[in-house]
């Protein structure tokens, strides 16, 4: 009987601890332990385990492991500007993209800013491919600090282990701009695509498991020559960064964007299983400082006056370096380009940020499309606000009647 009531009073003690600890997690860390995915491929996870995890991928090591990306004192502030008049429903666009934020600066203002799937301005939302442009940013960071000498280096020139390999070939410059030639499947839904076969893949002993995939693949066209989307070959961009700047990709974030840029609130930036940031994926972030980063880049990446990166580079970053199939839209250095002179970020199911600066104008969203990874007519909705958004602003620069009340 006394055993009993030791047992049961240690119960009561554990249950007490559990709500205890329970009660003083983030709403979004009780959100993923409520709907926790049972593997790591997101896409096989439920639209709930997304809601839930997007929010919180860098507060269970059971699914991720992060690194902080530190901000600093200063913050760079987003007054709030007038509501834009809009000739499109928001709310209805928001329901449609399944939005967890959205933000509209313009000329430094913040002229809308939404929320929805419970997420607020306090939360951070992965980035997915958003990073790529951001690693690309670094880059330019890396050439003007003089960590690397030329875009026309050969990639195998900063990892040593890709010598004899197909990117002996392969210059920076091409592989940022995704022309390496080197065969690369990214079809999502195709369990023999190299994204898929990469997950399973065993790494040599001593050797970054990107790296060891990578260096086997063949040649399919000569480099420079075919434009071809490969998430790993923006992640060799970051392993070719970090080796180039001898710190991991968290703390050169930091220092050369994060905190001169004035974001408000940390970030963390998920790591591989060899323990390196995943550059051509997963920043967390909050919306505010997605917003703030395309600020930065309008503005031209400038500390002091001075751009982080050489003279001219950021231009070339963000106007069109390679064909990709579509009349009007080209991609420059990890950023898709339109010929009006606007440019996005794009991450799968929905991140985004847009920039325009024509116009002075960024627009940051996040979201968890109800159609996948690609939801096709998510994208072309997209595509239809920031038209819209832009539309708006010419009409109001023009003096136009307001042709709808901003909703």
């Amino acid at each position: 009987m006394k055993f009993k009531k030791l047992a049961l009073g240690s119960l009561a003690i554990l249950a007490v601890a559990a709500a205890a600890y329970w009660f003083s997690l983030d709403k979004e860390t009780r959100g993923l332990l409520a709907t926790v995915p049972t593997n790591r491929d997101i896409l096989f996870w439920t639209q709930a385990q997304r809601d839930a995890a997007f929010r919180a991928l860098d507060r269970l090591p059971i699914l991720a492991r992060a690194r902080v990306v530190p901000a600093g004192g200063e913050v760079l502030p987003l007054p709030p500007g007038p509501p834009l008049k809009l000739s499109i429903d928001v709310d209805a666009f928001m329901a449609g993209q399944r939005s967890a934020a959205l933000l509209i600066v313009h000329d430094g203002r913040l002229r809308l800013e939404r929320y929805g799937l419970d997420f607020d301005a306090a939360g951070r939302w992965t980035s997915f491919s958003v990073a790529k442009s951001v690693t690309a940013t670094l880059v330019g960071a890396a050439l003007r600090d003089g960590h690397i000498r030329s875009m026309d280096d050969k990639v195998s020139d900063y990892i040593a282990a890709m010598k004899g390999s197909a990117y002996d070939d392969v210059s920076i410059r091409q592989l940022l701009t995704m022309t390496s030639g080197v065969k690369w499947n990214e079809d999502y839904s195709d369990p023999d695509s190299d994204v898929a076969r990469f997950n399973n893949h065993q790494p040599e002993e001593g050797v970054d498991a990107l790296v060891s995939y990578l260096r086997r693949l063949p040649r399919a066209a000569p480099a420079g020559e075919r434009w071809n989307y490969s998430t790993g070959e923006t992640n060799l961009v970051g392993i070719l960064v970090g080796e180039a700047v001898k710190k991991p990709l968290a703390q050169y974030l930091s220092e050369k964007v994060w905190v001169p840029a004035g974001m408000e609130q940390q970030a963390t930036w998920i790591l591989s299983k060899t323990g390196r940031e995943i550059s051509g994926c997963c920043i967390q972030a909050a919306a505010r400082d997605f917003a703030r980063f395309g600020v930065f880049v309008l503005n031209g990446a400038r500390v002091g006056g001075q751009s982080i990166a050489p003279d001219g580079w950021l231009e070339q970053a963000t106007t069109r370096r390679a064909d990709i199939g579509r009349p009007g839209r080209g991609y420059g250095y990890q950023w898709w380009t339109a010929d009006d002179g606007s440019f996005t970020a794009r991450g799968i199911f929905g991140q985004g940020i847009f920039i325009d600066p024509k116009r002075k104008l960024v627009i940051a969203s996040n979201a968890d499309w109800a159609g996948g990874a690609r939801d096709a007519a998510a994208m072309a909705a997209r595509d239809n606000f920031y038209q819209a958004v832009q539309q708006a602003i010419d009409d109001e620069a023009a003096g136009a009647p307001e042709t709808a009340a901003s909703r």
